[in-house]
């Protein structure tokens, strides 16, 4: 049996992350498009419990997880610690006697709560002074709805405002003006702005390795020479291949030595990261997060499907998948900006190839598109091995976050 779940971002106004909504369907080989809520909730619950840790799934972060009143009922939020969780009622849950003394005991029993998907109705008024959070769906509201809701809160300033479904800066602007305070969607991968943002010297030199690693067969001596141009990159090239990761047998005395330990597969890796760090100084680190995570499933993906003699192509194209977020910039515009390869431009700029099946798999799993996930998984063959990709790829990612790009 296996345990699937996505999970979605949640940003505070600075863009900084406060939480995860967890994602559940059924399986990849096993979609139900109407599944049950009760079943939904039941089994996110236990597998986070017994498969794989919330710790793990949210990095430590709030869970914001989806409750039926019969799984309220039952007491399925205690099986989770206070801290761990927000409470989201559905919004398919009609407000009543019952749901406000479940919302009174767990408001007493220190739990967040949240309503979600909000539909506004005079009778949850009665709910406010025990509601911490309330989620609007943008997409499905209009304007004049909304603030009509915002002028009935005024009373109860203790409620924060979630909007849902920010698919562009466009509608996120207009939910900050509004005065939300969360934030939740897939604004924060697309580009705030169309502009060009020339690279400094050491963001160039990287550049210029991720060409130089593009091929097959790397050319040691160049890459070892662009190192040696730059302090910056040899001092976080020496200490990453000092870190407790790789076994060293002797000590490290040149940039090729150290060079040389990595490997080519982890000097890929390492470049890429380093590249995404360096240029997104001014943005949110989940946008690095998300960008490592589709890097490594993909990896792992190509991996499992043995199609590509250098899976380190499948990394990068992973990686690369968010750099017009990065960079501000149409993704055209930053192609011609790196010198990669002609597989990845074209899985990046047209979604041709089987690079770009591979990364609108990650895709499908970001978005709990479960049903996607099942016939492209089904057409690449890639059997029940994706799940475990995907956790692992979560796992790794966990691990980076505090070696490289914490350096940045």
């Amino acid at each position: 049996m296996y345990f699937y779940a996505a999970r979605q971002p949640i940003l505070d106004r600075d863009k900084k992350l406060i939480g995860y909504e967890l994602l559940f369907r059924d399986g990849v080989d096993n979609v139900f498009p109407d599944i049950d809520g009760d079943e939904a909730t039941t089994r996110l619950i236990e597998g986070s419990q017994f498969n794989f840790g919330l710790e793990d799934l949210t990095d430590n972060k709030p869970a914001y997880i989806n409750f039926t009143l019969e799984t309220l009922s039952k007491g399925y939020p205690t099986l989770l610690g206070k801290d761990t969780i927000v409470v989201e009622i559905l919004e398919t849950i009609q407000p009543g006697k019952r749901l406000l003394a479940i919302v009174k005991d767990l408001k007493d029993k220190g739990y967040t709560i949240a309503l979600d998907d909000y539909i506004h109705q005079p009778v949850w008024r009665h709910f406010y002074p025990f509601i911490d959070i309330i989620k609007i769906d943008f997409l499905a509201s209009d304007i004049d709805t909304i603030k009509t809701v915002l002028n009935d809160l005024k009373p109860h300033s203790h409620i924060k405002l979630l909007a849902e479904k920010v698919e562009t800066y466009e509608i996120y602007q207009q939910a900050l003006e509004l005065g939300f305070d969360y934030f939740q969607g897939f604004f924060f991968s697309k580009p705030e702005m169309v502009q060009s943002k020339a690279l400094p010297p050491s963001e160039m030199a990287l550049a210029e390795l991720l060409y130089e690693t593009s091929s097959v067969d790397m050319d040691l001596k160049k890459i070892t020479d662009v190192f040696e141009r730059d302090v910056n990159l040899s001092y976080k090239l020496l200490r990453y291949s000092n870190s407790a990761a790789f076994a060293r047998r002797a000590e490290i005395s040149t940039i090729k030595q150290a060079l040389i330990v990595l490997g080519a597969n982890e000097i890929k890796k390492l470049l890429s990261l380093l590249f995404a760090a360096q240029v997104s100084a001014d943005k949110p680190v989940e946008l690095i997060r998300l960008s490592l995570t589709r890097a490594r499933f993909a990896e792992l993906l190509a991996i499992s499907h043995g199609q590509f003699k250098d899976t380190g192509m499948a990394f990068l194209t992973g990686m690369m998948s968010l750099m017009d977020a990065i960079l501000d910039e149409s993704m055209e515009s930053v192609m011609k900006k790196l010198p990669l390869s002609n597989d990845i431009k074209a899985a990046l700029l047209n979604d041709e190839g089987l690079l770009a099946k591979y990364l609108n798999l990650v895709k499908y799993y970001e978005q709990a598109n479960w049903s996607a996930a099942n016939e492209l998984t089904k057409e690449l063959n890639l059997g029940e091995k994706v799940p475990d990709a995907y956790h692992e790829a979560l796992a790794w990612v966990n691990e980076q976050m505090q070696l490289v790009v914490n350096e940045k």
